[in-house]
Protein backbone atom coordinates (compact mmCIF):
# COMPACT_ATOMS: atom_id res chain seq x y z
CA UNK A 1 0.00 0.00 0.00
CA UNK A 2 1.22 3.41 -1.04
CA UNK A 3 0.80 5.97 1.55
CA UNK A 4 0.93 9.69 1.69
CA UNK A 5 1.66 11.35 4.75
CA UNK A 6 0.46 14.76 6.06
CA UNK A 7 1.53 16.05 9.23
CA UNK A 8 3.87 18.95 11.00
CA UNK A 9 4.21 18.18 14.73
CA UNK A 10 6.01 15.61 16.98
CA UNK A 11 2.37 13.75 17.52
CA UNK A 12 2.65 13.18 13.70
CA UNK A 13 6.32 12.34 13.57
CA UNK A 14 5.41 9.29 15.98
CA UNK A 15 2.85 8.34 13.55
CA UNK A 16 5.47 8.48 9.91
CA UNK A 17 7.38 6.49 12.22
CA UNK A 18 5.20 3.68 12.72
CA UNK A 19 4.21 3.85 9.62
CA UNK A 20 7.68 3.79 8.03
CA UNK A 21 9.11 0.66 10.20
CA UNK A 22 5.76 -1.29 9.33
CA UNK A 23 6.96 -1.18 6.02
CA UNK A 24 4.30 0.76 4.02
CA UNK A 25 5.83 2.90 0.70
CA UNK A 26 5.24 6.42 1.53
CA UNK A 27 6.16 8.22 -1.66
CA UNK A 28 5.29 11.76 -0.05
CA UNK A 29 5.56 13.88 3.07
CA UNK A 30 3.08 17.44 3.33
CA UNK A 31 4.04 19.10 6.30
CA UNK A 32 3.86 22.92 7.57
CA UNK A 33 6.48 25.14 5.87
CA UNK A 34 9.32 26.00 8.34
CA UNK A 35 8.99 28.36 11.01
CA UNK A 36 11.19 30.97 12.78
CA UNK A 37 12.26 29.34 16.45
CA UNK A 38 15.05 29.43 19.04
CA UNK A 39 16.71 32.34 20.60
CA UNK A 40 18.29 33.13 16.75
CA UNK A 41 14.97 32.57 15.00
CA UNK A 42 16.02 30.94 12.72
CA UNK A 43 14.15 28.54 10.06
CA UNK A 44 13.66 25.48 11.32
CA UNK A 45 12.15 22.25 10.29
CA UNK A 46 9.02 20.59 11.40
CA UNK A 47 9.48 16.91 13.34
CA UNK A 48 7.84 15.86 10.30
CA UNK A 49 10.12 17.07 7.71
CA UNK A 50 13.19 16.26 9.76
CA UNK A 51 12.23 12.59 9.66
CA UNK A 52 11.37 12.42 5.98
CA UNK A 53 14.75 13.94 4.93
CA UNK A 54 16.48 11.76 7.01
CA UNK A 55 14.80 8.61 5.25
CA UNK A 56 14.67 10.01 1.60
CA UNK A 57 11.49 10.86 1.24
CA UNK A 58 10.00 13.23 -0.77
CA UNK A 59 8.51 16.62 1.01
CA UNK A 60 6.38 18.99 -0.08
CA UNK A 61 5.37 22.20 2.13
CA UNK A 62 2.72 24.05 0.20
CA UNK A 63 1.18 26.84 2.31
CA UNK A 64 -2.02 26.16 1.12
CA UNK A 65 -3.71 23.64 -0.92
CA UNK A 66 -6.85 25.64 -2.17
CA UNK A 67 -6.32 25.87 -5.91
CA UNK A 68 -8.61 29.09 -6.01
CA UNK A 69 -7.08 30.61 -2.67
CA UNK A 70 -4.39 32.77 -1.82
CA UNK A 71 -1.47 30.93 -3.10
CA UNK A 72 -2.73 28.50 -5.96
CA UNK A 73 0.85 28.16 -7.28
CA UNK A 74 1.76 26.43 -3.97
CA UNK A 75 -1.72 24.45 -4.28
CA UNK A 76 -0.88 23.36 -7.95
CA UNK A 77 2.66 22.11 -7.04
CA UNK A 78 1.04 20.42 -4.26
CA UNK A 79 -1.57 18.85 -6.66
CA UNK A 80 1.37 17.84 -9.34
CA UNK A 81 3.44 15.95 -6.66
CA UNK A 82 0.19 14.34 -5.01
CA UNK A 83 -1.04 12.62 -8.39
CA UNK A 84 2.40 11.64 -9.18
CA UNK A 85 3.03 9.68 -5.69
CA UNK A 86 -0.03 7.50 -7.03
CA UNK A 87 -0.61 6.88 -3.41
CA UNK A 88 -4.17 4.24 -2.22
CA UNK A 89 -4.57 6.97 1.01
CA UNK A 90 -3.41 9.63 2.98
CA UNK A 91 -2.57 9.33 6.77
CA UNK A 92 -3.38 13.39 8.46
CA UNK A 93 -2.23 13.83 12.16
CA UNK A 94 -2.12 17.33 13.22
CA UNK A 95 -0.73 18.85 9.55
CA UNK A 96 -2.67 21.85 9.99
CA UNK A 97 -4.13 22.85 6.52
CA UNK A 98 -7.58 22.20 5.65
CA UNK A 99 -7.57 19.89 3.16
CA UNK A 100 -10.01 21.02 0.70
CA UNK A 101 -12.01 17.84 -1.35
CA UNK A 102 -10.09 17.23 -4.41
CA UNK A 103 -7.52 16.79 -2.13
CA UNK A 104 -10.41 14.38 0.27
CA UNK A 105 -11.58 12.63 -3.04
CA UNK A 106 -7.92 11.83 -4.64
CA UNK A 107 -6.64 8.63 -2.78
CA UNK A 108 -8.61 5.49 -3.81
CA UNK A 109 -8.93 4.70 0.17
CA UNK A 110 -9.67 8.55 0.79
CA UNK A 111 -7.82 10.00 3.50
CA UNK A 112 -7.60 8.62 7.14
CA UNK A 113 -7.15 11.29 10.14
CA UNK A 114 -5.67 10.46 13.38
CA UNK A 115 -7.42 12.07 16.35
CA UNK A 116 -6.61 12.40 19.71
CA UNK A 117 -10.33 12.44 21.25
CA UNK A 118 -12.80 10.18 22.13
CA UNK A 119 -15.13 11.59 18.76
CA UNK A 120 -16.97 13.30 18.71
CA UNK A 121 -16.18 14.33 22.25
CA UNK A 122 -13.15 17.15 21.68
CA UNK A 123 -13.38 17.81 17.72
CA UNK A 124 -11.07 20.54 17.12
CA UNK A 125 -7.65 21.83 17.52
CA UNK A 126 -6.70 21.02 21.17
CA UNK A 127 -8.31 17.71 22.28
CA UNK A 128 -5.19 16.52 25.11
CA UNK A 129 -5.41 20.01 26.69
CA UNK A 130 -9.28 20.38 26.69
CA UNK A 131 -9.94 16.93 28.20
CA UNK A 132 -7.44 17.49 31.13
CA UNK A 133 -8.61 21.33 31.53
CA UNK A 134 -11.89 19.08 31.96
CA UNK A 135 -11.23 16.70 34.33
CA UNK A 136 -12.18 13.94 31.93
CA UNK A 137 -11.45 10.23 33.43
CA UNK A 138 -10.14 8.83 29.83
CA UNK A 139 -8.91 10.06 26.02
CA UNK A 140 -8.19 8.14 23.21
CA UNK A 141 -7.50 8.04 19.29
CA UNK A 142 -10.18 7.81 16.78
CA UNK A 143 -9.03 6.80 13.30
CA UNK A 144 -11.32 8.63 11.29
CA UNK A 145 -12.52 8.84 7.71
CA UNK A 146 -11.93 12.52 7.04
CA UNK A 147 -15.00 14.85 4.88
CA UNK A 148 -15.13 18.44 4.74
CA UNK A 149 -16.84 18.85 8.02
CA UNK A 150 -13.93 19.37 11.28
CA UNK A 151 -13.56 16.38 12.60
CA UNK A 152 -17.16 14.72 11.14
CA UNK A 153 -16.11 11.95 9.65
CA UNK A 154 -17.05 8.09 10.56
CA UNK A 155 -14.90 6.44 12.70
CA UNK A 156 -13.13 3.54 11.75
CA UNK A 157 -10.82 2.61 14.90
CA UNK A 158 -10.62 3.49 18.45
CA UNK A 159 -9.37 2.78 21.66
CA UNK A 160 -9.89 3.97 25.31
CA UNK A 161 -6.78 5.17 27.37
CA UNK A 162 -6.70 6.27 31.09
CA UNK A 163 -5.93 9.72 32.23
CA UNK A 164 -3.70 9.97 35.21
CA UNK A 165 -4.46 12.38 37.88
CA UNK A 166 -0.82 13.66 37.25
CA UNK A 167 -0.97 13.31 33.46
CA UNK A 168 0.08 16.78 31.88
CA UNK A 169 -0.59 17.62 28.19
CA UNK A 170 3.21 17.01 27.85
CA UNK A 171 3.04 13.64 29.26
CA UNK A 172 -0.30 12.45 28.00
CA UNK A 173 0.81 13.70 24.41
CA UNK A 174 3.35 10.90 24.75
CA UNK A 175 1.18 8.53 25.42
CA UNK A 176 -1.73 9.67 22.87
CA UNK A 177 1.07 9.92 19.88
CA UNK A 178 2.25 6.21 20.84
CA UNK A 179 -1.40 4.73 20.84
CA UNK A 180 -2.23 6.72 17.37
CA UNK A 181 0.74 5.17 15.40
CA UNK A 182 -0.49 2.13 16.51
CA UNK A 183 -3.90 2.40 15.84
CA UNK A 184 -3.18 4.07 12.56
CA UNK A 185 -0.95 0.97 11.46
CA UNK A 186 -3.95 -1.45 12.45
CA UNK A 187 -6.45 0.29 10.36
CA UNK A 188 -4.24 0.34 7.21
CA UNK A 189 -3.71 -3.22 7.48
CA UNK A 190 -7.75 -3.57 7.75
CA UNK A 191 -7.75 -1.43 4.92
CA UNK A 192 -5.43 -3.32 2.99
CA UNK A 193 -8.01 -6.41 3.10
CA UNK A 194 -11.34 -4.88 3.57
CA UNK A 195 -11.73 -5.27 6.86
CA UNK A 196 -12.31 -1.16 7.82
CA UNK A 197 -16.14 -0.90 9.14
CA UNK A 198 -17.14 2.60 9.43
CA UNK A 199 -19.17 3.72 11.94
CA UNK A 200 -21.34 7.24 11.99
CA UNK A 201 -20.15 9.23 14.82
CA UNK A 202 -22.98 9.90 17.44
CA UNK A 203 -25.25 13.68 17.45
CA UNK A 204 -24.96 13.72 21.13
CA UNK A 205 -21.85 14.48 23.16
CA UNK A 206 -20.44 16.58 20.68
CA UNK A 207 -17.81 18.81 22.33
CA UNK A 208 -15.11 21.42 20.76
CA UNK A 209 -11.36 21.39 21.39
CA UNK A 210 -10.76 25.04 20.44
CA UNK A 211 -7.42 26.16 20.29
CA UNK A 212 -5.08 27.24 23.18
CA UNK A 213 -4.45 31.22 23.44
CA UNK A 214 -2.08 32.19 24.96
CA UNK A 215 -4.42 34.98 26.45
CA UNK A 216 -5.96 31.83 28.79
CA UNK A 217 -2.61 31.49 30.70
CA UNK A 218 -3.16 34.31 33.15
CA UNK A 219 -5.25 32.41 36.22
CA UNK A 220 -8.71 33.31 37.61
CA UNK A 221 -8.45 33.10 40.80
CA UNK A 222 -12.27 32.99 41.72
CA UNK A 223 -12.44 29.78 39.94
CA UNK A 224 -11.81 26.73 42.23
CA UNK A 225 -9.04 25.11 43.70
CA UNK A 226 -9.55 22.08 41.74
CA UNK A 227 -10.15 23.56 38.18
CA UNK A 228 -6.87 25.37 38.52
CA UNK A 229 -5.00 22.70 39.32
CA UNK A 230 -6.36 21.01 35.51
CA UNK A 231 -5.56 24.11 34.10
CA UNK A 232 -1.96 24.10 35.46
CA UNK A 233 -1.53 20.56 34.01
CA UNK A 234 -3.34 21.29 30.50
CA UNK A 235 -1.12 24.38 29.99
CA UNK A 236 1.92 22.36 30.66
CA UNK A 237 4.26 22.77 28.56
CA UNK A 238 2.15 25.60 26.33
CA UNK A 239 1.77 28.55 27.07
CA UNK A 240 1.96 27.98 30.85
CA UNK A 241 -0.17 29.68 34.02
CA UNK A 242 0.71 32.79 34.69
CA UNK A 243 0.44 35.68 37.30
CA UNK A 244 1.87 38.97 38.97
CA UNK A 245 3.33 39.35 42.09
CA UNK A 246 5.68 42.32 43.40
CA UNK A 247 5.72 43.63 39.86
CA UNK A 248 6.93 39.94 37.96
CA UNK A 249 4.97 37.63 36.13
CA UNK A 250 5.63 33.95 37.49
CA UNK A 251 4.54 30.39 35.54
CA UNK A 252 3.05 27.51 37.44
CA UNK A 253 3.71 24.19 36.50
CA UNK A 254 2.58 22.08 39.01
CA UNK A 255 -0.05 22.44 41.87
CA UNK A 256 -2.24 20.60 43.55
CA UNK A 257 -5.75 21.84 45.21
CA UNK A 258 -6.23 21.61 49.23
CA UNK A 259 -8.80 22.21 51.24
CA UNK A 260 -9.48 25.30 53.59
CA UNK A 261 -7.85 29.07 52.57
CA UNK A 262 -9.03 30.87 55.52
CA UNK A 263 -11.72 34.52 55.04
CA UNK A 264 -8.97 36.24 52.75
CA UNK A 265 -9.45 37.19 48.61
CA UNK A 266 -9.02 35.02 46.36
CA UNK A 267 -5.00 35.16 44.87
CA UNK A 268 -4.09 36.02 48.62
CA UNK A 269 -1.08 33.57 49.82
CA UNK A 270 -2.04 31.97 52.82
CA UNK A 271 0.95 29.83 53.35
CA UNK A 272 4.83 29.59 52.44
CA UNK A 273 7.07 26.45 53.22
CA UNK A 274 9.44 24.14 51.19
CA UNK A 275 6.13 22.13 50.65
CA UNK A 276 4.70 24.87 48.43
CA UNK A 277 3.17 28.19 48.63
CA UNK A 278 -0.89 27.98 49.01
CA UNK A 279 -2.88 30.42 47.12
CA UNK A 280 -6.70 31.05 48.17
CA UNK A 281 -9.08 30.42 45.33
CA UNK A 282 -12.12 31.18 44.24
CA UNK A 283 -14.49 28.19 46.62
CA UNK A 284 -13.20 26.87 50.03
CA UNK A 285 -9.88 26.03 48.44
CA UNK A 286 -6.16 26.76 48.11
CA UNK A 287 -4.30 26.11 45.71
CA UNK A 288 -0.68 24.51 46.88
CA UNK A 289 2.10 25.37 44.42
CA UNK A 290 4.86 23.31 43.77
CA UNK A 291 6.70 24.35 40.75
CA UNK A 292 6.93 27.74 39.60
CA UNK A 293 8.92 30.05 37.39
CA UNK A 294 10.52 33.58 36.75
CA UNK A 295 10.64 35.12 33.72
CA UNK A 296 13.81 34.12 32.26
CA UNK A 297 14.42 31.53 34.96
CA UNK A 298 14.19 28.06 35.00
CA UNK A 299 11.40 25.53 36.59
CA UNK A 300 12.16 25.45 39.79
CA UNK A 301 10.71 23.28 42.96
CA UNK A 302 8.87 25.92 45.56
CA UNK A 303 11.66 25.50 48.04
CA UNK A 304 14.68 26.53 45.46
CA UNK A 305 12.64 29.13 43.96
CA UNK A 306 11.46 30.67 47.54
CA UNK A 307 15.28 31.19 48.33
CA UNK A 308 15.52 33.52 45.34
CA UNK A 309 11.88 35.24 45.30
CA UNK A 310 10.85 35.32 48.67
CA UNK A 311 6.85 35.45 49.39
CA UNK A 312 5.45 35.66 52.36
CA UNK A 313 1.58 35.12 53.62
CA UNK A 314 -0.38 38.00 53.39
CA UNK A 315 0.92 38.67 49.67
CA UNK A 316 -1.15 38.53 46.71
CA UNK A 317 -1.00 36.81 43.04
CA UNK A 318 -3.28 39.12 40.46
CA UNK A 319 -4.02 38.06 37.36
Amino acid sequence: MRVIFAGTPEFARVALERLHAAGFVIPLVLTQPDRPAGRGMKLQPSPVKQFALEHGIAVAQPRSLRLDGKYPEDAAAARAALLEAGADVMVVAAYGLILPQWVLDLPRLGCLNIHASLLPRWRGAAPIHRAIEAGDAETGVTIMQMDAGLDTGDMLVDERIAIAPEDTTATLHDKVAALGGRLIVEALELAACGGLKPVKQPAEGVTYAHKIEKAEAAIDWSQPAEALARRIRAFDPFPGATAQVGGETVKFWKARALPGRGSVEPGTIVSVDAAGIGVACGDEGRLEVTELQRAGGRRLPASEFLRGFPLQAGQRFEA
